[in-house]
């Protein structure tokens, strides 16, 4: 599958165009903040209606890169879930296309802040998980290196051909790697605020989905 091939902590991984990290030589396929359930969420707590399309326009893109890709593992970063009700409520459609996903791979659900309990779906959850040299959390350690996480949405901001675009991005440096969310409907936060930037050093990468993978010094960013 195309993507944007880098070296972290010593392992050979690929960001895809559709924000999803594959790591070729261990077959693992990591996604960040699905939220699933967002919209049905949104509803019942009296917010604004959104159309309730977000889960399987989110799960038709994943069904797609884990065809691509053929993972033996797939790590579903936090926040897979828009809170723990929207986890529990899920139509039974969707538990079964989930179900259909998980078959014949390891299925890891990261714990997130919207999603801490477990579901009654398949798979694996874990607060953390360390792989080969890689540890896999969804709220980045400022502390810590080799390290994946999620969280954050990164999003890059840029003028192309004279339009203002923002992209979904991936973050990245010799300590640690942050994933776009996956979702639809999920927003995002400038790679540029301090919130994400003041955990990299100068010569982090932005590294933009999109129809190719580009990749851009953080710092011509802001």
């Amino acid at each position: 599958m195309d993507g944007y091939d880098f070296t972290f902590s010593g392992a050979t991984l690929r960001a895809l165009p559709q924000g999803a990290l594959y790591w070729p030589c261990e077959g693992v396929l990591v996604v960040s903040d699905l939220h699933l359930g967002k919209s049905e969420r949104i509803a019942r707590r009296g917010g604004s209606l959104l159309p309730p399309y977000e889960t399987i326009e989110t799960l038709r893109r994943l069904d797609t890169v884990i065809e691509g890709c053929g993972p033996k593992t797939v790590i579903c970063l936090g926040d897979s879930f828009d809170d723990l009700a929207a986890g529990q409520d899920l139509p039974r459609e969707i538990c079964e296309w989930l179900l259909r996903l998980q078959a014949g791979r390891r299925w890891v659900w990261i714990e997130g802040n919207h999603d801490p309990g477990p579901l009654a779906l398949g798979g694996s959850h874990l607060a953390e998980l360390t792989i080969a040299t890689l540890i896999f959390r969804h709220i980045a350690v400022p502390s810590a290196t080799h390290e994946v996480s999620g969280h954050y949405h990164p999003k890059a901001r840029l003028t192309l051909r004279g339009r203002h675009i923002a992209r979904p991005c991936f973050v990245v440096d010799e300590n640690r790697l942050i994933l776009p969310a996956f979702g639809a409907y999920t927003g995002g936060m400038d790679c540029t605020d301090p919130v994400i930037a003041g955990l990299f050093r100068p010569k982090a990468l932005a590294l933009l989905t999109g129809p190719q993978v580009r990749a851009l010094p953080l710092a011509k960013l802001g």
